[in-house]
């Protein structure tokens, strides 16, 4: 009796949506900031008293400010500012952190009690309350306002960290390694921080939807980028007495800022579903 061979169809992926989506609105962003020289209309600072106030038409699709410049060249180039928000109010929070935590975790003893203790003392203020106290000693302005970010934000990574490594270090691969006579060091960097990188890569996408908001919330105060720089939370912040009779003003960089955290957040949910996908 013959036997008929049988050949197993296998189904396409399915497509994830949130992934496409993300990935769609972050490389929108991304694109736009690069090019933004090509694609904006106009001259971000340049002034025009003949134009101002003026509402979205064919010349400023996204109408003028309160000193006739253009809206959407401004929402343009603000988009690298509000970026590197994003990422340099993530990265040095997140390289300070990772290797406190690192540390901490897995050396344990007086070493983890005195770097707790200054978690603790860090995280005892509110985290506006205290980057706000810093701002105000060094001064505003956006790069003083990135290290208050770097000085105040460790103190989660740090925290994430250690609980890894807590974990991690107890591992058989680690005993492994230091009954080979690995340096720790090398036992630190190569075997327990690859493991515990996953989900602190995760928390860090979804970090730098805060760190943004937390940029444009201190340039709407004044304390961030400063005039004629071209920032979301500044934009907001100047066209508020206008708001009345001049909307797009506070419309369009709103906008924008929604836009760019609904991608960062779709992006770090995803990252944590792959990492649990139950």
């Amino acid at each position: 009796m013959s036997q008929v061979a049988r050949t197993e169809v296998r189904k396409p992926a399915a497509i994830n949506l949130g992934a496409c989506f993300a990935a769609l609105i972050l490389g929108c962003w991304v694109l736009i900031a690069l090019t933004a020289e090509f694609v904006a209309p106009y001259d971000p600072t340049a002034i025009d008293i003949m134009s101002m106030l003026s509402p979205p038409s064919a010349a400023h699709w996204f109408g003028t400010d309160q000193v006739g410049r253009d809206v959407l060249s401004r929402v343009i180039f603000a988009s690298r500012i509000d970026l590197l928000l994003c990422i340099a109010g993530v990265l040095p929070s997140l390289i300070l952190g990772t290797l406190i935590g690192l540390v901490s975790g897995y050396f344990g003893g007086m070493i983890d009690v005195i770097l707790m203790r200054i978690y603790d003392l860090t995280i005892a203020f509110p985290f506006f309350v205290l980057v706000l106290a810093i701002v105000g000693i060094l001064g505003p302005g956006l790069t003083n306002f990135i290290v208050a970010i770097a000085i105040v934000g460790w103190v989660t990574y740090a925290r994430l960290v250690r609980a890894e490594v807590l974990t991690t270090r107890e591992a058989e691969y680690v005993a492994a390694a230091q009954c080979m006579g690995f340096k720790h060091r090398t036992i630190i960097f190569r075997h327990i921080l690859p493991n515990v990188a996953g989900p602190i890569l995760g928390y860090a996408v979804s970090d730098a939807v805060l760190a943004m908001l937390a940029g444009a919330s201190f340039g709407f105060l004044g304390l961030g980028a400063q005039p004629p720089l071209a920032e979301w939370g500044v934009m907001i912040a100047e066209g508020q007495p206008f708001v009345s009779q001049a909307w797009w003003i506070c419309l369009f960089p709103g906008l924008a800022t929604v836009s760019l955290g609904i991608g960062f957040v779709l992006l770090g949910d995803q990252l944590q579903i792959r990492r649990n996908p139950g």
